[in-house]
């Protein structure tokens, strides 16, 4: 833990050494998961924030602010000074409050084994029309933790939820935090009734009148020493205000029981907002359980909740209408907006399970279930029809089944980036960006592009033999980032002792070590022990000299 705290400080450190706001083009951001993806108010933007990639040695934890210009598909990354530390599985709500503030919430830092984690407790603001960060410092707020959501309610952000994970132990969260946006302020809600059991991972929805939705999650729990029995959730709760206009608001759980057809169990879905008062959820895994390994079916299928009607229902692509069909449907019923009303008030057919085999590079075949709605059948088209538009069906492009992507709607189109999936013991990070409009269901269209296959994957083996769990905290740019940003990256790290040539791990810490001991004291200040100083000044050699090597 003091560890990872000193190596967050040293790359806070290295972060304020920027003091000005620099905006520049770039190709789309590096594959990862669990960033946050948000959609400015009042521009044609999409905003990425952090998230996490692993490459099968070290995992990799960002800070860095993309914005993606969805009017010309073209990316740039805004670096500004004093940005939140790296960080994953975080939330971020966005409100209209002067010109646009995105708040970010929470996360985690994680070791480069992925086996120590640091959970923020802290709130930030990014101010959308100055471009600056701004840390609030407000007491009385949730615990640290990741895997909450957070929506915007009225003036106030909700927090609810998560998870903390410590070397021996984990808790999971059912609590509710609200803050205030106009008097800065945190205060921990005691709502009557009987809420969800503790859960991460969740879908969490704002309705119309101000409530709050919330579904399914994940949890886990020791059920005997050293074994561990996983929870999908699949129950669902609203919270409400009682008494609303009273000086201090009541809140309230209940139970919800909808209709339709609900989503199959799942953790690690994606959630947003669509249009018409529905909430959706995309994707997700359901892992199978054995006692000596997990092997999971990834889901790249898509639900919606409608909030008036409390009703589950699939979202089922209907195939690009043709032109001719279109004529004969004439200009009033698409100005009513026949839309995806259409696929709700159509028989559903059950779910049809695609089983695809991958073979694995180490000749393993790993098979991989996948989800997909039945197209709704319309009886007025002819059978040649039916089998045109059957082919063009088939041969649609479609994100790939896959968890912890990211997802935000702009004016009724879906974009769904990134994410991961496994195959056996890989994992599979993504960059790729898809968008479907959302009033259609048509198709979906290929934004960016990419290959999971061309991806580089590091076994294991060779990173075992360091060992030493004490090693620091990874972050910064793999080596796909620009050369703009290796440069950087030097800079940054000039002041830094180098290391020689062919020089020793043990070498170097000898001859640097009181360079390391006084960092380590300046980011910890006076009053810490000087056996702890030392002790994280050598965390810090050893993760500078190993990034060097």
């Amino acid at each position: 833990q003091e560890d990872l705290e000193a190596l967050i400080a040293e790359f806070q450190s290295l972060d304020a050494k920027k003091t000005q706001v620099i905006e520049s083009s770039c190709p789309p951001p590096s594959p990862r998961l669990n960033g946050s993806l948000s959609t400015h108010p009042e521009k044609d933007e999409l905003i990425l924030f952090g998230g996490e990639y692993f490459n099968g040695q070290k995992t990799y934890l960002y800070n860095e602010l993309y914005v993606y210009n969805i009017r010309k598909n073209s990316w740039s990354k805004v670096e500004i000074p004093n940005p939140p530390p790296r960080r994953c599985a975080h939330q971020a709500a966005v409100v209209p409050t002067a010109g646009g503030q995105l708040w970010v919430f929470g996360g985690e830092f994680a070791s480069p084994n992925g086996e120590q984690f640091y959970h923020y407790k802290d709130l930030w603001v990014l101010h959308l029309t100055t471009k600056t960060w701004e840390q609030i410092k407000a007491s009385g707020g949730p615990s640290g933790r990741s895997g909450h959501r957070m929506v915007a309610c009225k003036r106030q952000l909700i927090v609810f939820g998560g998870f903390h994970e410590s070397a021996r132990d984990y808790i999971y969260y059912n609590d509710v935090y609200a803050f205030n946006l106009d008097s800065f302020t945190w205060s921990k809600l005691a709502p009557s009734g009987i809420g969800p059991a503790p859960r991460s991972g969740c879908q969490m929805a704002t309705t119309p009148e101000g409530s709050i939705i919330i579904y399914g999650g994940y949890s886990k729990q020791r059920i005997k020493k050293d074994v561990d029995k996983g929870t999908l959730h699949t129950d669902m709760f609203l919270l409400k205000t009682e008494g609303a206009g009273k000086e201090e608001e009541k809140w309230a759980w209940s139970r919800i029981n909808p209709s339709g057809v609900k989503p199959t169990p799942r953790s690690g879905f994606s959630v947003a907002i669509g249009p018409n008062n529905r909430s959706l959820l995309f994707g997700g895994v359901h892992d199978e359980e054995e006692e000596e390994s997990i092997e999971g079916d990834f889901f790249n299928d898509m639900y919606f909740y409608d909030m008036g009607k409390n009703r589950w229902f699939p979202g089922q692509l209907k195939g690009p209408k043709s032109e001719k069909r279109k004529r004969r449907r004439g200009r009033q019923a698409e100005a009513e907006g026949t839309g995806d009303e259409e696929v709700e008030k159509q028989p559903l057919q059950g779910p049809v399970e695609i089983v695809k085999e991958v073979v694995a590079e180490d000749g393993t075949v790993i098979t991989i279930k996948q989800v997909v709605s039945g197209p709704a059948e319309e009886k007025e088209r002819s059978e040649s029809e039916e089998e045109e538009e059957d082919g063009a069906l088939g041969q649609q492009v479609e994100p790939c089944p896959r968890s912890n992507a990211m997802l935000a709607v702009k004016h009724g189109v879906l974009y769904v980036y990134g994410g991961m999936f496994e195959v056996g013991d890989r994992q599979f990070t993504l960059s790729d960006l898809y968008s479907i409009d959302l009033h259609k269901m048509e198709e979906w269209k290929v934004l960016v592009e990419m290959d999971p296959k061309a991806q580089e994957w590091l076994e294991e083996s060779e990173s075992d033999e360091e060992g030493d769990d004490t090693e620091g905290a990874e972050g910064g740019e793999e080596e796909e980032e620009s050369s703009e940003e290796e440069s950087e990256d030097e800079e940054g790290e000039e002041q830094h002792p180098s290391v020689q040539p062919e020089e020793k791990h043990a070498d170097y810490l000898s001859r640097t070590e009181q360079y390391w001991i006084k960092v380590a004291r300046s980011n910890m200040g006076p009053d810490v022990k000087e056996k702890k100083v030392v002790k994280v000044a050598h965390a810090m050699a050893k993760t500078f000299y190993e990034d060097s090597v």
